[in-house]
């Protein structure tokens, strides 16, 4: 919570010596908040025009139906005309549409109309609710001839092709209504799972990023959400008394400071007005909307510093030496959890926080892997190295070691403690699988927990765990030695990487460390040289030995490697980078080059061209077979990806000198599955057999997600949308609605917008095994690196360890079951698995483009 005070920034305004005065503008100031807006009510001034045309469409349908529940009835003696429970609304709109799977859903899309006020309750006192509260639209409300009569033909034909075409956006707009509703309601009337939802929402909120996860719970109940129709409206003067702190969810707002105007423009996940609540004093700026329809989110005063009450009673701070060694907060416990511990680590030194673990964490009769343990095996290379951590439990095991006479309770204390070593050993090895061999500290390590094992009568029941962890060591280590001498090559024609065999990758296997790759560098004048190297050499190495072999004559200090890409960008690599093949774009090349040179590298010629790969008519595949063969092939590229290489990627690899290779390697193929989509369209100049391309990748991307390949269905829609297929009206054109719906449908799930919030509900109902969207976890991890210091006044912000390990997790939750698909119908599958291995592909967009206007000319107006 320090850093609520510590993170007002100055662009907000808020700076020292500021005089109160009044706003340099005087547009008509807002009425004050009231405490509990009332969520019945609308948040707009009037209807937008999109969600009129919905309410029109929806009720066309409803009172052209005559068994439909829109009826007249009687409330408290009064009559209401065309009016229907919620219940019946819900049901009627889930058998409406297949789009709509549960009535959560259909409660959420008639909320959105609520909340326009489009619909609304009968006597403005209840948001949309699946319950048997009486709901009308606005035009019965409002009578006149519009409300009369039964639709005719040609209305009720439009209605219809209007509900086929816009209702996957009233689908789009349901989750973001139920959250606006929740956040309207009384903190004492939100439901667990509402709370839950809101949680959810806040941890995807820059602004909330650097406070802890008991901070934003306590958040999620007290949160109220404010929104403003009008531009110029003044939500608080310069000299008021502060009384909230916002945040803002959409929309801008104007910084005006007397005597100077405005100072700044705060927007969408921008916060203001915290320095006024923590300094008690008056408002230092005045904000005024800078447009139509703001949205903030809004902590009152009196919550406000009930939280830092609470969390200053709820800290724990363990000092040495007049220091701060471990801070521990205490939360309540979650249902469901089996942990028993009432305080969970919020920093510390590496040293104190595994101490704290051996001690609390361990020798306990909890099932499963407790949080913080799991969470610190997960990300301890960020902190506490691998060797680090070796000493430092083998001085935790051999602390007896210097000690002539022991009590009995002595004893038993240090027999425990070794039982705790022994356990952590085996939790590591079970969190972690075959990294935790990787380091022969390691190796060493365990063979003397052993042998003392061995030796020890005290510690016989400990055998068994130290047996355990001995035979998955003799496994990782006979797998290696079978793999020892392992070749890769990356192709000099932009084909992925494969076995130095020539054959596509082989089920489930591992790139290594020390495997070696043979690849070519080139220079300025596209002469090329071949080299081998191990994976983890470095760029600095590489450099050197391509211009000793291309003959240079400069020195490594005036030499740069560097990525040349088909559309001719550059990217320099640092000298200390490892895994440098594996990590090249679809048709990038590598170059050696002087510094000041880096003008004068091209592209070669064949990066515009399409890169090598299997020629086959698509129309003879069967597209389901296609997807079947395409989800295992990832699936084994993703199954070698380990979680430790998405802390290498968002950290650096050069700060620990470990590759990334299996996750390029997986990052890559969802480009080249992309931009195969949008090469294959391009490429065919036949009107119809584009059309048949297109229905057969929406298809596709069906199927995908259907065996739960969600980065492969993804990428196909990604490819579909490119500006460079989506210009082809002529083909769009002849796509029938039935498969254009579908794609729309397919178009929503992958919307990036509120953090691509529909993926993530879509993704938290699925069950393993699925092959996850990767560049979004990858998103989430910096996400957390970025908005999160990793060190607090000196200690390891263990905060953010645990924000990244939750995105580790899902990973392993992925993979937590095998891929067990049933196999469709072969009629090819030689042909398939050969040419879904490796895809003809240009990612070159200025080219793509080109070729779309030529097989589909701009039409002239």
């Amino acid at each position: 919570m320090n850093d609520i005070f510590t993170n007002c920034k100055f662009k907000n305004g808020f700076g020292p010596g500021v005089q109160t005065a009044a706003a340099a503008t005087s547009p008509t100031k807002r009425p004050l908040s009231p405490d509990h807006p009332n969520p019945a009510l609308p948040i707009t001034e009037t209807p937008s025009p999109a969600m009129s045309r919905m309410g029109w469409a929806l009720r066309t349908l409803l009172v052209a139906d005559n068994s439909s529940c829109l009826k007249d009835r009687k409330v408290s003696g009064k009559l209401i005309r065309k009016c229907a429970p919620g219940t019946e609304l819900v049901d009627w709109l889930v058998n409406l549409s297949p789009i709509v799977h549960t009535r959560a859903q259909a409660a959420g899309m008639w909320q959105a109309l609520v909340e326009e006020g489009v619909l609304a309750h009968v006597n403005k006192e209840q948001p949309f609710k699946d319950k048997c509260f009486l709901y009308r639209f606005r035009l019965d409300e409002e009578g006149g001839a519009a409300a009369a009569g039964v639709p005719q033909s040609d209305d009720l034909g439009a209605a219809n092709e209007h509900i086929r075409e816009a209702l996957s956006a009233l689908f789009q707009r349901g989750p973001d209504a139920t959250l606006r509703m929740i956040l309207r309601k009384p903190s004492h009337e939100r439901t667990s799972e509402e709370l839950e939802l809101v949680f959810e929402e806040l941890v995807h909120i820059a602004a909330l990023s650097h406070l802890s996860t008991s901070i934003k719970r306590e958040l999620s109940s007290i949160f109220v959400f404010e929104a403003h129709a009008q531009a110029g409206t003044i939500l608080f003067n310069q000299g008021d008394e502060g009384r909230s702190w916002y945040i803002l969810l959409k929309g801008s707002v104007d910084v005006v400071i007397h005597g100077k105007g405005t100072v700044a423009t705060l927007k969408t996940g921008d916060d203001f007005g915290k320095l006024a609540l923590i300094n008690d004093a008056p408002r230092a700026a005045t904000i005024v909307l800078k447009e139509n329809n703001c949205h903030l989110l809004r902590v009152d005063k009196e919550h406000f510093n009930r939280i830092l009450r609470d969390v200053e009673a709820n800290t724990l701070r363990l000092q040495e030496h007049g220091k701060d060694v471990l801070v521990l907060e205490r939360v309540a416990k979650q249902r469901g959890q089996h942990s028993a511990f009432k305080y969970t680590v919020m920093s510390g030194t590496p040293a104190k926080m595994l101490e704290h673990l051996l001690e609390t964490r361990l020798g306990q009769s909890v099932g499963g892997m407790d949080p913080f343990l799991d969470d610190f095996l997960l990300t301890h290379i960020v902190f506490m190295p691998v060797v680090q951590l070796v000493d430092e439990l083998a001085n935790y095991f051999h602390c007896d070691a210097h000690e002539e006479a022991q009590t009995p309770e002595d004893r038993e204390y240090i027999i425990n403690f070794k039982k705790r070593v022994i356990q952590f050993m085996q939790k590591w090895v079970m969190a972690v699988r075959h990294a935790a061999f990787e380091e022969p500290s390691v190796c060493d390590f365990i063979e003397d927990l052993a042998a003392e094992v061995e030796a020890d009568p005290d510690l016989n029941e400990e055998t068994s765990i130290v047996h355990n962890v001995l035979t998955q060591m003799a496994r990782y280590q006979e797998d290696r030695n079978q793999n020892a001498g392992q070749k890769w090559k990356l192709p000099p024609n932009g084909q992925p990487i494969c076995l130095f065999s020539g054959n596509a990758t082989p089920s489930k296997t591992v790139i290594r460390p020390d495997d070696d790759i043979i690849f070519r560098v080139y220079c300025a004048d596209h002469t090329y040289c071949t080299l081998r190297f191990p994976m983890h050499t470095t760029a600095e190495l590489i450099k050197a030995c391509a211009a000793d072999k291309l003959q240079l004559n400069r020195g490594p200090e005036d030499l740069v490697l560097v990525e040349v890409k088909s559309n001719g960008e550059r990217s320099v690599f640092k000298d200390n980078d490892v895994s440098i093949p594996t990590g090249l774009s679809l048709n990038g090349r590598l170059f050696v080059s002087v510094k000041d040179h880096l003008d004068a590298l091209t592209q070669l010629q064949e990066q515009e061209c399409p890169t090598e790969g299997v020629d086959i008519d698509l129309e003879i595949l069967s597209t389901k077979e296609l997807a079947y063969h395409i989800t295992l092939f990832e699936w084994d590229l993703f199954w070698a990806v380990h979680e430790y290489e998405l802390l290498y990627h968002t950290f650096g690899r050069h700060h620990f000198g470990k590759i990334t290779a299996n996750l390029d390697v997986f990052l890559r193929r969802f480009n080249e599955v992309q931009y195969w989509i949008v090469t294959e369209l391009v490429s065919t100049p036949s009107l119809s057999k584009r059309v048949g391309l297109v229905r057969k990748f929406i298809k596709l991307a069906a199927y995908c997600k259907e065996y739960q390949n969600l980065n492969a269905f993804f990428a196909v829609v990604m490819g579909l949308s490119n500006m460079a297929v989506t210009r082809l009206q002529q083909t769009w054109e002849k796509i029938p609605s039935k498969f254009k719906k579908i794609f729309q449908e397919f178009e929503a799930l992958i919307d990036p917008s509120r953090n691509h919030r529909a993926y993530r509900v879509f993704v938290g109902k699925l069950q393993p095994p699925l092959i996850p969207f990767m560049p979004l976890l990858l998103k989430d991890m910096t996400f957390a690196h970025e908005g999160n210091k990793t060190s607090l006044d000196g200690l390891v912000n263990f905060e953010k360890m645990h924000m990244m390990a939750q995105t580790m997790r899902t990973i392993r939750f992925c993979r937590s079951r095998s891929l067990g698909l049933e196999p469709p119908s072969p009629k090819s599958e030689g042909e398939v698995r050969s040419y879904i291995s490796s895809f003809r592909v240009i990612d070159n967009q200025r080219v793509l483009t080109a070729m779309s206007q030529k097989v589909e000319p701009t039409r002239k107006l």
